[in-house]
């Protein structure tokens, strides 16, 4: 009898393990960045701290378009974006050719002299697009994963010498160059400002020019790399046979790393493991001196096996790191990497689909029914801890600026990830408006990034939103940084050389100054930081959508007007306490006039 209730106890034991709700997986995530903000930094194009370091035309060798031999300088910070300089029109080419072949000189020390500008926004956390070697300006075509590009560095010369004594199976014989231990600055002085900072994990693929695939075009089935990458034939001259290989995506410059059903095999594995160990735990002084997690791009195209793995090192090397995946599924297709076993969150682009049709499309936007319904459902799909962790996003390196998705509203649906991510191109859609945004439309934005802070989970905005920068997708939301001691050009040109109505580029200090009181108030009020999260109105006809956060005894109320008319706002609520406008500290009453394009926040607090 005892032996028959130990086994039925086992079988409820069993049953409910495989049947409880993801809400019930709590806690697995680091506590330190729930609710956090995050900055998200494309190195390249941030500040060029150091002009003596400034890439060279042969660092290009390897990187689209494959030109390493026109005429080349490091390019003017604050020209105008589509304007040939002339040693660009030496080459004959077009501005979507040279634009791929532009260098403007952002490398490490020019993140550390900027990180008082991050922090005085409010920041908690950094995102770093990739700083590992490669000869792209995006950096996501690596030569190797543990260093850092010599370029980023005080010492590129020197960096590379000592890089060729070492042997990459061999961690006991990895130097560390100056550029690398410029990085380990980076994440000291990151820190010391009581702030967390992660690096981009590109381990789907590599470079074409990395050292094991080299070896592989080399030595071919002689290499002791032979084993890394998907070889689908080999080089024979007996059989006529070439050398061919997958590619991601087709593409022959971004070698595909090799897996079975395990995941990565065994070798780039390894190699994998070796340098997560060297960024999170340098020299082995302590994780104190590493970065606080990783992003991992393109997470959908490696197996579930590895990341599975990948999590339990990573989280043994520091059981507070953070892991968060780069992933367009739908809620169904994304739930597998986020049972507790393999990411914390992801960047969250299904939170920025439904902004998008709510708030920035018009004559096609969703109603306000329809846009709180979407929400509840992404809020609850995963449970509260994975909500919590969210990289709430607008945009990034892969999105056409917030800036002009606002100047461009009633086109494709950005969810619609394929169709909306050629349309928003200005190289394959000429009618794309990528001229800077009207007082409106910056209200606009202005009223998507309230919601933004004020929202549940960790927003996230790309360098130069707070600025005011704008453009249309890849390449053209990678401009280099507006910083408001610099003085601009203003933008003419249109991309085939015409010209166009001046735009004049400026830091944008009343921007700015709107992010940093949203994101003050995140930090200010717990509430709206870690806090409930609950529907209050919803008015189709007014468009009109107000929530709460609550958290113990402190409440925000949150009231949006999404119409083009002022509103008043009234509702029950108002009457159970009193309630202040947090921004302009009068009492709030029994009913509230909410601005066209605006939003009011209260508090009891």
């Amino acid at each position: 009898m005892k032996k028959q209730i130990c086994t039925t106890l086992l079988l409820v034991q069993i049953l409910l393990a495989n049947t409880l709700p993801v809400a019930a997986q709590n806690n697995l995530a680091p506590q330190w960045s729930k609710g956090v903000v995050w900055y998200q930094v494309f190195p390249e194009r941030f500040s060029n701290g150091d002009p003596t370091n400034d890439p060279k035309v042969r660092d290009q060798n390897g990187a689209y378009p494959f030109d390493d031999t026109s005429p080349f300088e490091i390019h003017p910070w604050t020209s105008d974006w589509y304007q040939l300089q002339p040693y660009e029109q030496k080459n004959g080419k077009d501005i979507y050719y040279n634009l791929q072949r532009r260098r403007y000189g952002g490398d490490l020390q020019g993140v550390i002299n900027k990180l008082g500008y991050i922090q005085s926004l409010g920041v908690n956390a950094i995102y770093m697009t990739p700083i590992f070697w490669s000869p792209s300006s995006h950096k996501y075509d690596a030569l190797c994963y543990h260093h850092v590009d010599p370029t980023f560095g005080p010492d590129p010369e020197a960096d590379i010498a000592m890089m060729q004594k070492e042997d990459p199976l061999k961690p006991e014989t990895w130097v560390w160059t100056k550029a690398d231990l410029l990085a380990l600055k980076l994440i000291e002085e990151v820190h010391k400002r009581k702030m967390y900072i992660i690096f981009d994990g590109v381990f789907n693929h590599l470079g074409v020019k990395n050292f094991a695939f080299q070896d592989v075009v080399k030595n071919q089935e002689a290499s002791e790399y032979k084993d890394w990458f998907e070889i689908k034939c080999w080089r024979d001259s007996a059989k006529g046979t070439k050398f061919d290989y997958n590619g991601w995506f087709g593409v022959k410059t971004l070698p595909e790393l090799k897996e079975d059903s395990a995941g990565i095999v065994a070798g780039p594995k390894q190699y994998i493991f070796n340098s997560t160990m060297r960024w999170m735990n340098p020299m082995n002084k302590g994780v104190a001196y590493g970065i606080d997690g990783w992003r991992l791009d393109v997470a959908y195209d490696v197996g579930h096996p590895f990341w599975k793995d990948w999590r339990k090192w990573v989280r043994s090397i520091n059981p507070n790191a953070y892991l968060t995946a780069e992933l367009v599924y739908p809620i169904d297709k994304t739930r597998p990497y986020l049972q507790g076993d393999e990411f914390d969150a992801t960047m969250n682009y299904n939170f920025a689909f439904i902004m998008h049709d709510f708030f920035v499309q018009d004559t096609t936007a969703s109603t306000v029914t329809e846009f709180d319904r979407k929400l509840k459902e992404l809020r609850e799909a995963f449970g509260e801890d994975v909500a919590l962790n969210m990289q709430n996003l607008m945009n990034s390196h892969d999105a056409t600026r917030l800036a002009s998705a606002v100047v461009n509203p009633d086109g494709k649906k950005f969810g619609d990830w394929g169709k909306y991510f050629g349309w928003s191109q200005k190289s394959n859609n000429k009618n794309y408006n990528a001229q800077k945004p009207t007082a409106a439309q910056r209200q606009k934005q202005k009223l998507i990034v309230a919601f933004q802070m004020l929202y549940l989970g960790a927003p996230m905005f790309f360098y130069g939103d707070e600025a005011g920068m704008w453009g249309a997708n890849d390449p053209d939301c990678r401009k280099p940084m507006l910083w408001p001691d610099k003085k601009y050009d203003a933008e003419t040109f249109n991309p085939d050389q015409t010209k166009h109505n001046a735009d004049e580029v400026v830091f944008d200090k009343d921007l700015f100054d709107w992010y940093k009181k949203f994101i003050g108030l995140r930090q200010q009020y717990r509430s709206i930081k870690l806090g409930s999260y609950n529907t209050l109105a919803i008015d189709d006809e007014k468009k009109l959508y107000a929530f709460t956060r609550k958290l113990g005894n402190e409440e925000v109320i949150v009231i949006i007007n999404r119409s083009n008319k002022a509103l008043s706002f009234t509702n029950p609520e108002l009457k159970k306490q009193r309630y202040k406008n947090l921004f302009t500290h009068s009492a709030a009453g029994n009913q509230v006039n909410v601005n066209a394009m605006d939003v009011v926040v209260l508090g009891n607090k």
